[in-house]
């Protein structure tokens, strides 16, 4: 054995050496379905992990471009419910495959769009993922320069030694570095016992926004001037000032729809996964927005502008000396922003592109590397480049997420009108002519066909958000984009497979694996069809009932 084997054997994950070549271009442990015993996570779980979500401050700033736009508080808070509140049914839609059958997005997606087929979509999540992860990390880098202000407030003084092509200094990349350093730990734990920790954030952070909330109200002497804001829109100028806002709630959970399964996939019951994330996730971000906007509201009868920045209204409170006591109550809440970052990380982007990466690179990487590769490439970008210029990161993830609403599109229709929740979970892994996922040479091309279309009929608005001079028809368009791509690809997909039938499209709907998976012994893929598809292509409809009767109790 050479050198070069001996290493890339050495780096191989721990998999079943009888298997194909092909067999481990498709499957390892982190993407089989998860095994019984690391299904744990309950109705409280997934509550939260949704409060460990939106409790960052992205959320807590959302409503501030709203109210910048013209409109009053209580019309901006009324677009983020609406913007969560539709978004909601397409998370909750697209984790149901997750939650039954217990596999993550990059398996799901195996459904529509092939077995190498799905490839493209999932590098397209997974790099988003990376992006995000590092921007997430430089947003808590800031939370970390505020606490040690709290202690040490000679560190706001540091020399800087970095030249300027940085884009950052000596100051602000330490705190950045000492963040990055602070998640890693996170990332080590499998997502089955994650929850954990975002259950402990769930306790900590909403404690320290309502000091934060009290804190200021008793500052401010009240609520503050925002709250009495008019509007200054009105007629159709307010009309689609709210339409844009409430689309840009969407917009920000548009790699949320379409990871969906990865964390559904560990429901100790499918309803585990359903009714609490229904309630959860508009619920939670109404609370933040409404502390956001008290406590903005707050800061401009305290400091004669309104500062929407949570950190730095904090970082303000340390300016003329502050007294020991308000140095503490500086450190817990920034300590506890801390917390709420590393959880946004770990919930919407390392486990994320753990999953993604798994199913690029199967024999190598698995979800914990690929959540440490995440983080080594949140690092290398230098992510606060791309904050600085604010604008053009903006209408990139604009731009970005048209292309998930054109996937979700493709997933969902895939899963609930054109197989009806029938799965063949062998075929997932499998490379053969005779898989229901093999489509032409694995890939789907009605799944792309509808994908583009998603993404086409956008595209000209996208132009004019860049500056181009486009008619006002695709303007309008542009700024529903989520619903154009995910309504044009849904439609488009369902009409190529009505003309173009697929393997196991069903009439009824009985959410069922007729592989019957879970019912073997031995629950490896290569043992049971080394090259060959799975022998069994259908369910005895007794069985096919007692799925259903389980589903409706």
């Amino acid at each position: 054995m050479s050198l070069l084997s001996r290493i890339a054997h050495a780096l191989e994950v721990e998999h079943d050496p009888s298997k194909s070549y092909a067999e481990q271009f498709t499957t390892n442990e982190d993407l089989l379905p998860v095994v019984p015993e690391n299904r744990t996570w309950r109705g409280y779980n997934y509550v939260a992990f949704w409060i460990a979500d939106m409790f960052n401050i992205n959320t807590w700033m959302i409503v501030s471009s709203m109210i910048q736009l013209g409109m009053s508080w209580w019309q901006a808070y009324l677009c983020v419910w609406v913007g969560y509140g539709l978004v909601t049914p397409f998370i909750v839609a697209n984790a149901r495959p997750g939650a039954i059958h217990h596999v993550t997005f990059p398996v799901v997606n195996r459904t529509s769009f092939g077995v190498f087929g799905s490839l493209w979509c999932v590098f397209n999540r997974g790099a988003m993922a990376c992006i995000w992860y590092g921007v997430q990390s430089s947003i808590g880098g800031t939370c970390v320069l505020v606490m040690l202000r709290a202690m040490w407030p000679s560190v706001n003084n540091i020399p800087n030694s970095l030249p300027e092509s940085s884009g950052t200094n000596t100051r602000d990349f330490m705190c950045f570095l000492l963040f990055w350093l602070i998640s890693l730990p996170a990332i080590w734990y499998p997502v089955h016992k994650i929850r954990h920790f975002f259950v402990v954030k769930m306790i900590v952070t909403p404690i320290a926004a309502v000091v934060f909330l009290i804190w200021c109200i008793v500052k401010a002497h009240g609520v503050g001037p925002i709250l009495n804001q008019p509007s200054q829109l009105h007629g159709s100028n307010l009309g689609w000032a709210m339409i844009v806002s409430l689309m840009s709630c969407i917009s920000n959970s548009a790699t949320l729809v379409t990871n969906a399964p990865d964390f559904a996939s560990r429901a100790r019951s499918p309803a585990a996964a359903l009714y609490p994330q229904l309630f959860a996730i508009p619920l939670t971000t109404g609370v933040v927005c409404l502390i956001g906007i008290i406590v903005s509201s707050s800061s401009q009868a305290i400091y004669g502008e309104a500062i929407w920045s949570p950190i730095d209204l904090l970082g303000t409170f340390l300016n003329n000396d502050p007294s020991p006591a308000a140095r503490f109550g500086v450190w817990f809440i920034s300590a506890s922003f801390i917390i709420a970052q590393i959880g946004t990380n770990i919930s919407a982007n390392s486990v994320s592109a753990g999953c993604d990466l798994t199913a690029l690179c199967p024999r190598f990487i698995n979800i914990r590397r690929g959540g440490y590769i995440a983080a080594i490439v949140g690092l290398c970008m230098c992510p606060w480049n791309l904050l600085k210029s604010s604008n053009s990161f903006t209408s990139y993830l604009s731009a970005y997420s048209v292309f998930l609403s054109s996937i979700a599109g493709v997933m969902i229709t895939e899963y609930y009108v054109i197989r009806k929740g029938h799965y063949k979970v062998t075929d997932l892994y499998s490379t053969t002519r005779d898989s229901w996922y093999w489509y032409t040479w694995g890939i789907n091309f009605r799944a792309y066909a509808a994908y583009i279309a998603g993404i086409m009929i956008n595209v000209v608005g996208f132009a004019g958000a860049t500056g181009q001079t486009v008619p006002i028809a695709a303007t309008r368009i542009y700024e529903l984009s989520f619903f154009t791509g995910f309504g044009t690809s849904a439609i488009v997909y369902y009409v190529l497979n009505r003309i173009f039938p697929v393997p196991g499209a069903a009439t009824d709907f009985v959410e069922t694996d007729v592989s019957r998976y879970e019912d073997r012994d031995d629950k490896s893929i290569s043992s049971s069809q080394s090259h060959k598809g799975p022998e069994i292509t259908e369910v005895p409809v007794d069985v096919k009932e007692e799925k259903r009767d389980s589903i409706d109790a």
